[in-house]
């Protein structure tokens, strides 16, 4: 994988399915950086949000506008020429070409993660309106990037973002 001097990067997307830390990750490594964080989730619309409370995966019609604000988002950050760290599921490569759509400097970290151990962390999260039971359908519809940087979750969030700064150049 080619690397990239840190001016370069103007955002770093952390994707892969639930529970994968990306919020966790993402909130360190923002920190860390001096970089604001979004979390993907905070963009859903609240009939998304519903739909996924009941027990229901989302389709490519339900994310469509989730994804459209996520690159408008995208867009903004890049006018003012800021930085940001976004938590982004982002499972299919569609999906990743939208939210680049017109873009640089923007790159992609997989988090990933074995089905059982993604499988007992969700049975283990309180509150999140994101049910262990859709980890399936996540799985199901995952096309795991040939563009990013592919990192184990198996390892502490500290070592994830050490990695992820060594490997970006952050």
């Amino acid at each position: 994988m080619a690397t990239e001097s840190s001016s370069s990067v103007r955002a770093v997307v952390l994707m892969g399915v639930s529970g994968s830390g990306k919020t966790l990750v993402g909130k360190l490594l923002a920190e860390q950086l001096g970089w604001p964080f979004y979390d993907g989730d905070d963009f859903q619309p609240k009939g998304n949000l519903d739909k996924m409370a009941q027990g229901v995966p989302l389709n490519d019609r339900d994310r469509r506008p989730w994804l459209l604000a996520l690159h408008n988002l995208l867009v903004g950050l890049n006018a003012k020429k800021g930085k940001a760290v976004l938590a982004c599921s982002a499972l299919k490569q569609d999906y990743r070409d939208l939210l680049l759509s017109g873009l640089d400097g923007i790159r992609f970290v997989y988090l990933k993660a074995d089905y059982a151990v993604l499988e007992a962390r969700l049975k283990n999260r309180q509150g999140h309106f994101f049910k262990a039971s859709m980890l399936g359908s996540q799985f199901e519809i995952l096309e795991e990037p040939a563009d990013a940087l592919i990192v184990n979750v198996d390892a502490p969030p500290e070592a994830i973002v050490a990695r992820i700064r060594e490997d970006l150049k952050l």
